[in-house]
């Protein structure tokens, strides 16, 4: 038995493609701006979506803007001109919960936005707003997009394009020179 190797990309791309759609503009957009306006950007999550983050970490210091995951050995201290990104589909894994949670308690005028699925998890008693994206997590909701893929990568596939979209956002309304991008990335490799 062979498995058709373009008809699972078709099937993934596809399901990528209509995941990255079905965010709604406008809290993307919100997102952006409240990138651009923190003094420093931090994101927490936890599994695979954490690598997602930290591609987003990476991704954003590229563009000149002080980013930072929590836990990180250079971590510096979280204000109230600060953006703490929180990404969890299902809005209740306990690490980023919790940090969020000590976020809001030590900097209550700080911006925390979540990423995730469940718009109706004890996210949405801390965050000032959500990006609400509606694919399969383990809480199988009803109006969540159905995936082929395991568990939730489409949930981490999602999260890690949208962040490079609203990098390449930045980018366009910034003008910055694709070249000029090259004087933040690493040199010792």
């Amino acid at each position: 038995m062979s498995c058709d190797y373009k008809k699972v990309v078709s099937d993934v791309v596809s399901e990528i493609s209509k995941a990255l759609m079905s965010i709604d503009e406008k809290s993307v957009v919100a997102l952006k701006e409240e990138i651009l306006k923190a003094e420093k950007v931090y994101f927490v999550a936890v599994g695979r979506v954490m690598l997602s983050m930290q591609s987003a970490v990476k991704r954003l210091a590229h563009l000149g803007i002080s980013a930072h995951y929590v836990g990180e050995i250079t971590e510096p201290c979280f204000t109230n001109k600060d953006l703490l990104i929180v990404a969890s589909g299902s809005g209740s894994s306990i690490f980023p919960l919790n940090i969020a949670k000590k976020a809001r308690a030590l900097a209550s005028e700080c911006k925390i936005i979540h990423i995730g699925s469940n718009n109706n998890s004890e996210m949405k008693n801390i965050a000032d707003f959500m990006v609400r994206i509606p694919v399969r997590t383990k809480n199988y909701l009803d109006d969540e997009i159905d995936s082929v893929q395991p568990m939730t990568s489409l949930f981490e596939q999602t999260t890690l394009l949208l962040m490079d979209i609203i990098a390449k956002m930045i980018i366009d309304e910034k003008n910055i020179n694709m070249k000029d991008l090259w004087q933040y990335h690493a040199n010792l490799e």
